[in-house]
């Protein structure tokens, strides 16, 4: 199992470098060509999310990216620090806004309709989202 892992400052300008990153990683480890627009998509769609996230939660921690290659899948983890409302607890509903809450159910909507395999974890100590692909294996050259 090989990775790549990413971090950078919660700013805008660095999501476009990790949708480039993540698309060279994932063509690499043979996601399939037709699937990387999507890819690229779902990784800047998660990666805006987080740095919005820590942006408005005033958290200077890093946003990390983790690009892992395994055996005929290839995923990616988009992971933040930001206090997400746990289900069940009144005071961390409260303290979350309306409006950031529907942006952020609208990136996990666009990402869960770009992802068949989707896994999203959110607790007091932030979130992850981990995106996984199907990967092909390179042809076997002819001796």
């Amino acid at each position: 199992m090989a990775t790549v892992e990413l971090r950078f400052s919660a700013l805008p300008e660095h999501v476009r470098t990790a949708r480039l990153v993540a698309a060279a990683v994932a063509r690499r480890s043979g996601v399939d060509e037709s699937v990387l627009d999507e890819v690229r998509l779902a990784v800047g769609e998660a990666c805006s999310r987080a740095v919005g996230l820590h942006r408005n939660n005033g958290i200077a921690a890093p946003v990390k990216v983790s690009l892992i290659e395994e055996e005929k899948q290839f995923s990616i983890e988009v992971g933040d620090e930001a206090p997400h409302a746990v289900p069940g607890d009144p005071a961390a509903a409260a303290a979350g806004g309306d409006v950031e809450t529907e942006e952020d159910e609208m990136g996990l909507a666009v990402i869960s309709g770009l992802v068949d395999d989707v896994e999203v974890k959110a607790g007091q100590d932030g979130g992850l989202i981990r995106m996984t692909w199907p990967t092909v294996p390179s042809p076997v050259p002819l001796s």
